[in-house]
């Protein structure tokens, strides 16, 4: 199989066109006929988009309409985890192709709506071509009736000018008889106003914020609630390892000092350190050009919550009667306590 594959691509690339570059990508595109989703270069190039989110953007829209694309309904269909998911849709949404907004069904019950744009920097331009198609016809229908109009007046002096010809007035009826329809072209008339409704040119309100619009600060990276030497060491052996793993994250030590506390609250909140570090080299792009942007991202956008701490209570003997009890501190039970405090109070008396 893999040799038939082999023969064809070989095949063709003798049949492409001019010649072959020396170094980079060669494509080989084939028309699809069926099953395909086209994707514009605006998505598939995005300078602010990580892999993971292009990806992500591709295979909605290639779903049909309707399909949910919550992060579980994600999740349940892709390999990707939840947190990954939840990620990559903020920034689909920061960029303006992802929105999500509540909407109140007829029933009265309340769901969240998600509306997915290919294109959304076409939304901020202005759509007007519907507007001349309803104005067009507008206009012969307006100049219609003016000439049906200026010839009734102007017959009606017709007599006054002399003793005209009682035979020269009568058949001007009736050769204007046949402009009886003139009637029904000054009825398009309503709808002149129609035409310059304030719905027709209501302004153009963005879905999307415009690209002069200032941005919204970048959230600061996570910090700990105590950065305890032990956490201090795990963070920096973490973040100057991560070369070896991957070469394209290679620190420098001001930036590892600057990103222990953001690996320190990861692992305040009981995350593993391969954990980590698979969250901040995985999916990452070809080349990383600035890897402590990148791992300062990371370590912001992928937080984990934090760990459930419940406190337990332990069990204690009761230095009285041997029951088991509830205490913090070894003692006697809530019974021999009380009976202890009543035999006070008689000794007392």
């Amino acid at each position: 199989m893999d040799t038939q594959q082999n023969t064809a691509l070989t095949r063709a690339l003798t049949e492409l066109p001019g010649p072959l570059p020396a170094r980079g990508v060669i494509h080989i595109a084939i028309r699809h006929t069926d099953r395909f989703t086209v994707v514009g270069n605006d998505l598939a190039q995005h300078p602010g988009l990580s892999t993971t989110a292009v990806g992500f953007a591709v295979r909605i829209q290639s779903l049909p309409q309707g399909t949910e694309i919550g992060i579980k309904a994600l999740a349940a269909r892709f390999p990707e985890g939840e947190k990954l998911i939840a990620a990559a849709l903020r920034e689909l949404e920061a960029h303006g192709y992802l929105q999500r907004a509540r909407t109140r069904l007829p029933n009265g019950r309340i769901v969240t709506r998600t509306v997915f744009c290919n294109q959304p920097t076409a939304l901020l331009r202005p759509r007007v071509a519907a507007a001349p198609p309803q104005q067009a016809p507008a206009a012969p229908q307006v100049t219609a009736p003016v000439p049906a109009s200026v010839p009734a007046p102007a017959r009606a002096p017709g007599p006054a000018r002399g003793p005209a010809p009682a035979s020269a007035t009568a058949p001007k009826p009736e050769h204007h008889a046949p402009l009886a329809p003139a009637p029904q072209a000054s009825a398009p008339e309503a709808p002149i106003p129609e035409a310059s409704t304030p719905q027709d040119h209501a302004p153009f309100v963005p879905l999307v914020p415009p690209p002069t619009a200032p941005k919204p600060p970048r959230p600061p990276l996570p910090q700990p609630r105590e950065l305890t030497p032990e956490l201090e060491r795990i963070s920096t052996a973490l973040l100057s390892d991560l070369h070896h793993h991957s070469p394209e994250f290679t620190l420098s030590e001001e930036h590892v000092h600057r990103l222990v506390p953001g690996v320190a609250a990861w692992l305040e909140r009981d995350t593993h350190p391969d954990t980590v570090r698979h969250a901040l080299t995985t999916n990452a792009p070809e080349p990383v050009k600035y890897p402590y942007q990148f791992v300062k991202h990371r370590l912001t956008v992928l937080l984990p919550p934090p760990a459930l701490r419940t406190t337990v209570t332990p069990f204690q003997t009761c230095d009285g009667c041997e029951r088991a009890f509830r205490a913090p501190t070894p003692g006697h039970c809530r019974d021999c306590r009380t009976g202890h405090a009543h035999e006070d109070q008689q000794a007392a008396a």
